[in-house]
Parts: C-alpha cells; sequence; structure tokens
C-alpha cells in the first residue's frame, strides 16, 4: 500500500470490468476517492463501486461516452462536485474494433477505434492537466495503452495506429508538464484474462497466445493494477514519460523466433 495516496481522488475510465475496474478496486485499497465510469454496464458499476467501498474507498458510479466532450465534462463534474478535487486521471476506456484487412475496412470502423482510444484518452487528459494546472495539484495521469504499441496487432490496424498513437501522446504530454509537477505516463498489459479476452478458454487459441509469451502465463486485471498504483504514487515520482510493460515479456516476442 501507498500511504500518499489515501484521501486522493481518481477519475478511472471504463472501469465496471476488466482492467479498469481491477484498478479502481486496487485504488480503493488504497482508500481513495474514484469516480468509476461505465459505459453499458450498470451493473458492473455497482460491483466496483461496492468492492472499493468494502476496500476502504469512496466511490460514485457515471455513464459516460468517452469519445465525446460532454462525456469527459461529466466524468470530471462529478469528481468536483463529490469530491473537491481531482489527482489522478486514468484513461483506461478501449476499443478493439473489428478484424479486416486494411483495404477492406470501414472509415467508421477506424475512426470508432480513434475516437475512443486516442481522442478519449487526450479529452480526458486535456481535461485533467487542466484542472491540475488551475489548481497547482502536481499530480497524474496514467494512459492505459497495449504491447500493441510496440507490436503490429494483423487485421487490426486501427487497434495497433491507436496505441501507438497514444505511446506518443503519453511521450509529449509528459515533456509539456514535467516542469509543473505533473507527472504522464502509460502502462502496456500484454495478454490478460479478462471478460474481453474469453477465448482463451479455447484450448487451441490459449496454446497459440501462450507461445508468445515467454513466462507462459496470462497476466491477471490485479498485476496491472499494482502497477498502475505504483506509478502513481510517490514511490514513483521521478518517473514520467515511462511505458510500463506488463506483459510476461510478451515485447519480447520470442515465437517470431520460431
Amino acid at each position: 500500500m501507498y500511504e500518499d495516496l489515501q484521501g486522493k481522488t481518481a477519475i478511472v475510465t471504463g472501469s465496471s470490468k476488466g482492467i479498469g475496474k481491477a484498478i479502481a478496486e486496487r485504488f480503493g485499497k488504497e482508500k481513495m476517492n474514484v469516480v468509476v465510469n461505465y459505459h453499458s454496464d450498470p451493473s458492473g458499476a455497482e460491483e466496483t463501486i461496492e468492492t472499493i467501498k468494502q476496500n476502504g474507498g469512496q466511490a460514485v458510479a457515471v455513464e459516460a461516452d468517452v469519445s465525446s466532450e460532454a462525456g469527459i465534462e461529466a466524468l470530471m463534474d462529478t469528481a468536483l462536485q463529490q469530491f473537491g478535487t481531482l489527482d489522478v486521471m486514468v484513461n483506461n476506456s478501449g476499443f478493439n474494433g473489428a478484424e479486416a484487412m486494411p483495404h477492406e475496412m470501414s472509415l467508421e470502423d477506424w475512426q470508432k477505434v480513434i475516437d475512443v482510444n486516442v481522442t478519449g484518452t487526450f479529452m480526458g487528459a486535456k481535461a485533467a492537466l487542466k484542472h491540475m494546472m488551475k489548481h497547482n495539484i502536481k499530480g497524474n495521469v496514467l494512459n492505459i495503452s497495449s504491447v500493441h504499441q510496440q507490436i503490429p496487432r494483423p487485421l487490426n490496424v486501427q487497434y495497433s495506429t491507436s496505441k501507438g498513437g497514444m505511446k506518443l501522446m503519453t511521450e509529449t504530454l509528459a515533456l509539456n508538464y514535467a516542469d509543473k509537477g505533473i507527472r504522464v505516463n502509460a502502462l502496456a498489459p500484454g495478454t490478460i484474462a479478462t471478460e474481453s479476452n474469453d477465448d482463451l478458454q479455447e484450448e487451441e487459441h490459449k496454446q497459440v497466445q501462450l507461445k508468445k509469451i515467454p513466462m507462459k502465463t496470462f497476466g491477471k486485471p490485479e498485476e496491472v493494477a499494482a502497477a498502475a498504483a505504483w506509478l502513481v504514487s510517490e514511490e514513483a515520482s521521478y518517473v514520467t514519460g515511462t511505458t510500463l510493460f506488463v506483459d510476461g515479456g510478451m515485447t519480447l516476442y520470442p515465437s517470431q523466433l520460431e
């Protein structure tokens, strides 16, 4: 646990399930105030809130589309109304998109991924940074990227492009605000056992994926959450503009050598 996080306020987008849920729940263990965001899963958001409160934190849920300015404003307004400030912004909401050869991909399929993963992350960061600058808060922005900011993802050019964009967005924002005491970092998970990866239950697909992971096991959402808590704590006070890979060595990609 990180004592400096106690009582601080965080927004975690897309926190009704998966990695976002685990991060929000870990923040509850740190006794933080958490704005839980969901788009279409109110029951999942309520479960997250209940766990946060059981862990010792405070929480409130907000339905919002983070690819819209109105959605981001709703999250910020709630954080300020309920808890008075914002110290940590976690841009976790992400969308994979449909698989397709690039020459057959519709502009709509491309744009939807870019809107959520890139534009949504930018708007979330912008809103948080504006508040932190106005109130001289030495806060944190944490963007949840993917190993696919480094490893191209076949049939998902829109997803790989979005995550590559998040990498340089993170680095550029970190450069712009480092002298203000605001840290901006990213987490890049590998293959994590979440609801969105339920096809890992199929043995054939599972074995194919495991070949790409030197540790020969899938990650747990809680392991990503532990890294998130460290990055936004004072234990990581001299870390900004970096991407921390939580991937069991997947970016080493040994299967490419077989």
